[in-house]
C-alpha cells in the first residue's frame, strides 16, 4: 500500500528546503540535543520522588490530597502526548517541542516558587504537558537524519526515558538531602531552557506537513476517555474498586471511546488515524508497548523499596534514598549503551527481533531478581540486566511504528506508541500496590510488603515481559523478496530515471545474459499528483507501502507535483489517500522497470 497526503507550502518553500539542507548541522549535533531532551523530560518526572513521602508536610496537605501533586503529571502526559504529536505532524514537529519545552519551564519555576498543594498541582500539571518531547524528537529525527543514523537515533532517543529517570533518581535525592527542596526545580526549569536554547540553535525544522484541520473535538473525547481511566488507575485503590465512583469512571471512559472511535472514523482529519493504528504492525506493536510497560514498573517500585526496608526485616538493605539512586544509576547507563545495539540488531534481523530478545531479557532479569536480592552488588546486576532488556525493546517499538505509517503520521503514531507505553505502566503501579498492600508484615509496629510481595510483583513483571514477547512474535515480519518477474513489455524510459538508474538496469541485463546471477534491478513508481499547482501550492508525500503494511519507500512531490519512488519491492502496491474518503488505486511494478502513475487528488482535498 502507498499512502499519498498533502502538505501546506508556499511556492518558494522547495528553494527554502534547499538552502535549509546545505546549512544542515551535522547528525551528531541534533541525535545529542533531542537526546538530551528526553533525558531532561524524564529528569522532571522523577525529580519529585525523594519528595513524596515529605510532600503533605511541604505543602500543608493531606495525603491523599498531597498525591495530586504526582498524579496531575500523569493525567497532563496522557492528555497531551496524542494531542501534542498530532499539532507536530500539522504545523512543525520542532516548533511543538519548543512549546513543550516551554511549558516544561513555566511549570518548574511555579513549582519552585510553590509552598502550598494549588500552585503545585498546577506546575506539576504544565510540567506534564512537556511529555511529547520524546515522540516528537524521535519523529524530527525520522524527517532529518540519513537512513543510516536513524536506528540507532530513535533507539537512543526511546531510551532516554529510561536512562534520565535512572540518572536523575540520585541526583534529586543528592540535591534533596543537601538543599532547600525548591533546588529542584529550579534545576529542572534552568535544565529545560538549556535544552529550548540548544533546539533553536540545533535542530532544524521539518518540512513535512500534513496539513488539514485540527480534530478538536476528538482531542477533547481522547482526553476525557484517558482521564478518567488514568484516575481509576491511580486512585481505584483508595476510592475502592467497586465504589460508585471508581465504577461510574470506567462506563464513562467507555461510553466516551465508544463514541469516539465513531468520530474518528468518520471525520476528514482525524487526531488518530484508526485505520492506519488497526495495520498489524502497528496495532500488535502498541499492544506489545502496552504490556511492556506493563512489566516496566516491578522494577521502579520493587528493588528502590528492597533497597531502603530496614535490615531488621530480614531482607531489608536499610539504605537511603541517595544510595537507591546510585544503585539505580548502573541501569540508565546500561540503556544506554545498548541503543546502538538495538539499532544494529534491528538493521540486520528487523526490529521485530530486537524487540523479542529485549522483553526475553527483561523476563530474565525479573526471573533473576526473585532469587537474588540479598545483596546490594546483586541488586545492581539484576538492574543492569533489565535494563539492558528495556534498552533493546524501546529501541525497536518506534522503528516498527515508523515502518508502518506514512511520514506526515510519524509524530501522531509515535505519540500513540508513548502513551500506551504510559497507560501500561500505570495500569502496573495499581496493580503492584494492591499486592504489596494485601502481603504484608509487622516490624517494630509498622508494616511493610513482604519479601514474597516483591516475589509475586517480579514474578508477573516476568509473564507481562513474556507476554509482550509472544504479543511481538505475531508482528508481520520482514517482507520476503519475490521472485524476479519476466517483463514482456516494458514501458518506454522515463526522462526522469537517473542516468545511475538506467546504468543499473544495462548492467542487470548484461548479467543476466552472461549467466551471473539475478540482482535486484530498478523497480520505480513516478508520475504527476494532480491538485498540487495553482495559486498555493501544496507539497505532497508519497509514501509507498508493501503488502503487509510497512513503509519501504518515501518521497515528497515538488512544487509541480511530480514525485519518484525507487527500490519497490516486486509485487502490487496500492495507492491510498490519508485523507478520508480514501483512494486506492493498485500499481504493480515489474522488475527493472519504471511505472508511470499519476493521481488526481478530489477537489475535498485541494488546499
Amino acid at each position: 500500500m502507498s499512502a499519498v497526503h498533502q502538505a501546506s507550502a508556499d511556492p518558494s518553500h522547495a528553494d527554502r528546503h534547499k538552502a535549509e539542507t546545505v546549512a544542515r548541522p551535522r547528525p551528531n549535533a541534533v541525535v545529542a540535543v533531542l537526546a538530551f531532551g528526553g533525558i531532561v523530560v524524564a529528569l522532571m518526572q522523577t525529580v519529585i520522588i525523594p519528595l513524596v513521602p515529605q510532600l503533605p508536610t511541604l505543602l500543608h496537605a493531606s495525603a491523599s490530597e498531597a498525591v495530586w501533586a504526582v498524579t496531575a503529571t500523569l493525567l497532563a502526559g496522557a492528555v497531551a502526548t496524542p494531542t501534542i504529536g498530532r499539532l507536530g505532524d500539522m504545523y512543525g514537529k520542532r516548533r511543538l517541542l519548543l512549546v513543550s519545552l516551554v511549558m516544561l519551564v513555566i511549570g518548574s519555576v511555579v513549582c519552585a516558587l510553590s509552598d502550598s498543594l494549588v500552585p503545585m498541582v498546577v506546575g506539576r500539571t504544565l510540567q506534564g504537558l512537556a511529555a511529547g518531547v520524546i515522540p516528537l524528537g524521535i519523529s524530527i529525527m525520522r524527517d532529518e537524519l540519513p537512513a543510516e543514523r536513524l536506528g540507532s537515533a530513535t533507539a537512543m532517543m526511546s531510551a532516554s526515558l529510561g536512562v534520565g529517570g535512572a540518572l536523575g533518581l540520585p541526583a534529586a535525592a543528592f540535591l534533596a538531602e543537601r538543599t532547600d527542596w525548591h533546588v529542584l526545580f529550579w534545576t529542572a526549569a534552568g535544565l529545560g531552557a538549556l535544552v529550548a536554547v540548544l533546539v533553536v540553535t540545533v535542530v532544524p525544522e521539518s518540512p513535512v506537513r500534513a496539513g488539514g484541520r485540527f480534530d478538536f473535538l476528538g482531542a477533547v473525547g481522547l482526553s476525557a476517555a484517558l482521564v478518567a481511566l488514568l484516575l481509576v488507575i491511580s486512585s481505584g485503590a483508595d476510592w475502592g474498586w467497586g465504589s460508585g465512583l471508581t465504577l461510574g469512571l470506567v462506563a464513562a471512559a467507555v461510553v466516551v471511546l465508544a463514541f469516539w472511535g465513531r468520530w474518528e472514523l468518520r471525520t476528514p482529519r482525524p487526531l488518530v488515524d484508526l485505520r492506519t493504528t488497526a495495520r498489524p504492525q502497528v496495532l500488535l506493536t502498541n499492544i506489545a508497548s502496552a504490556v511492556f510497560g506493563f512489566a516496566m514498573f516491578a522494577m521502579s517500585l520493587v528493588l528502590p523499596q528492597l533497597i531502603q526496608l530496614p535490615a531488621s526485616s530480614g531482607f531489608g538493605l536499610g539504605q537511603s534514598m541517595l544510595a537507591v539512586g546510585l544503585i539505580m544509576a548502573p541501569n540508565g547507563l546500561v540503556m544506554m549503551a545498548m541503543a546502538p545495539v538495538s539499532a544494529r540488531i534491528s538493521r540486520t534481523r528487523g526490529p521485530k527481533v530486537t524487540l523479542m530478545w529485549g522483553a526475553f531479557v527483561v523476563a530474565a532479569g525479573y526471573a533473576l531478581a526473585i532469587v537474588l536480592m540479598s545483596e546490594i552488588w546483586q541488586l545492581v546486576v539484576v538492574s543492569s540486566i533489565i535494563g539492558a532488556g528495556v534498552g533493546l525493546a524501546y529501541g525497536a517499538m518506534p522503528a516498527l511504528v515508523m515502518g508502518a505509517v506514512p511520514v506526515s503520521e510519524t509524530a501522531a503514531a509515535n505519540s500513540l506508541n508513548t502513551l500506551m507505553r504510559s497507560i501500561g505502566t500505570s495500569v502496573s503501579s495499581a496493580v503492584a500496590g494492591v499486592v504489596l498492600a494485601q502481603i504484608t508484615i509487622t516490624i517494630e509496629g509498622a508494616t511493610f510488603p513482604s519479601q514474597d510481595a516483591f516475589r509475586v510483583v517480579l514474578a508477573v513483571g516476568s509473564g507481562a515481559a513474556l507476554l509482550a514477547l509472544v504479543i511481538t512474535s505475531f508482528i508481520p515480519g520482514r517482507q520476503r523478496s519475490l521472485p524476479l518477474q519476466k517483463v514482456s513489455a516494458p514501458i518506454e524510459p522515463d526522462p526522469t530515471v537517473s542516468l545511475a538508474g538506467r546504468a543499473a538496469d544495462a548492467l542487470e541485463s548484461v548479467g543476466q545474459a552472461h549467466g551471473e546471477p539475478a540482482r535486484p534491478a530498478t523497480r520505480a513508481v513516478t508520475g504527476t499528483v494532480d491538485g498540487t499547482t495553482g495559486p498555493t501550492p501544496a507539497l505532497v508525500t508519497v509514501t509507498a507501502h508493501a503488502t503487509d503494511g510497512s513503509v519501504v519507500s518515501s518521497t515528497v512531490a515538488d512544487a509541480h507535483g511530480r514525485y519518484r519512488l525507487d527500490a519497490l519491492p516486486v509485487q502490487p502496491l496500492t495507492l491510498v489517500t490519508v485523507e478520508h474518503p480514501a483512494i486506492h488505486e493498485v500499481v504493480t511494478v515489474a522488475a527493472g522497470t519504471t511505472q508511470q502513475h499519476d493521481i488526481a487528488l478530489p477537489v475535498l482535498q485541494r488546499h
